[in-house]
């Protein structure tokens, strides 16, 4: 992963591995072309589905030619795809090999983002990352947050409410050229981390965006919805949160609860925090603020 580290979900929890816990484990070890990264992300992506899915089928789910499939199953340590699909059916929970058909397409949409949530339980069991995400957000002043078009909202979420508690939070969610002065701003006024929403489809905007900030000395937190997604080689501390693909727009219940779950950390390292939010309290009782 070109030395960034990563959230991973290796920790013993005892609690049944998710597919896309399985698929990440059986990927990693492995050095994987970008191609192959494009595959692994495409199948944690879809973990539920990928053991059902022809050679053809993943393929086109990821954009790429059925002989690059076939060589990425060799080069995962099987025979050819066909190997590859049998082992993940055979390690597939027997739930999953029953099916969900007693579920309508919305029912289904839910269990998936359930799946999702069990997931992150599952990397959470190891809240070290998030410790450590949580410092550096709460060192940097001030602390930009990155997030274009899909995950614009879940940046303005986050910024939102970092508001309350840190300092100088600069909301970074409109591309064009203005997006690297922006940076170079809250760099020179001393920002030392970057936060960074990364959801499918992934711009490209946005990984030049982070290899720009890293090359401006920021360290770069993202929280994308893969360890394999493109913005993994220019974040130095990536956490995944898987998304939901079931409906005709992505669902992303699991990097918004992530997103919380970093501002958490970032109070802990906030000695003022509580301060902050009990004078914001007064202020908008003052106001009248909220409807009570």
């Amino acid at each position: 992963m070109s030395g960034e580290q990563v959230m991973d979900g290796n920790t013993n929890t005892g609690v049944p591995d998710s597919p896309a816990a399985r698929l990440q484990a059986l990927f990693e070890g492995h050095r994987l072309t970008p191609t192959q990264r494009r595959i692994a992300h495409s199948m944690v992506r879809r973990a539920a589905d990928v053991p059902f899915l022809s050679s053809v089928e993943l393929a086109e789910l990821a954009g790429v030619s059925q002989p690059s499939v076939t060589r990425f199953a060799v080069a995962l340590g099987f025979d050819g795809y066909p190997a590859l699909r049998r082992h993940l059916r055979e390690v597939a929970p027997v739930e999953q090999r029953a099916g969900t058909a007693s579920y309508n397409e919305y029912q289904q949409a839910v269990e998936a983002e359930i799946a999702n949530l069990r997931h992150l339980s599952e990397l959470l069991a190891d809240p070290r990352p998030v410790h450590e995400a949580g410092r550096l957000l709460a060192a940097s002043r001030p602390l930009p947050v990155l997030g274009l078009r899909a995950a614009a909202a879940q940046a303005y979420g986050f910024a939102y409410f970092a508001a309350k508690v840190h300092p100088d939070v600069r909301l970074l969610d409109e591309g064009g050229t203005m997006v690297h002065d922006r940076i170079d701003g809250a760099e020179r006024a001393g920002a030392s981390a970057l936060l960074c929403f990364a959801l499918p489809r992934h711009p490209r905007e946005v990984v030049d965006t982070l290899a720009y900030a890293k090359e401006a000395g920021l360290t770069v937190v993202t929280v994308a919805d893969s360890a394999f997604a493109p913005v993994a080689k220019v974040s130095d501390l990536l956490l995944p949160a898987a998304v939901g693909t079931g409906l005709a727009f992505d669902t992303a219940c699991a990097p918004m609860l992530l997103g919380r779950m970093l501002l958490e950390a970032m109070c802990d390292d906030l000695p003022q925090a509580q301060a902050r939010l009990e004078e914001f309290d007064a202020r908008a009782a003052a106001r009248g603020l909220f409807v009570e």
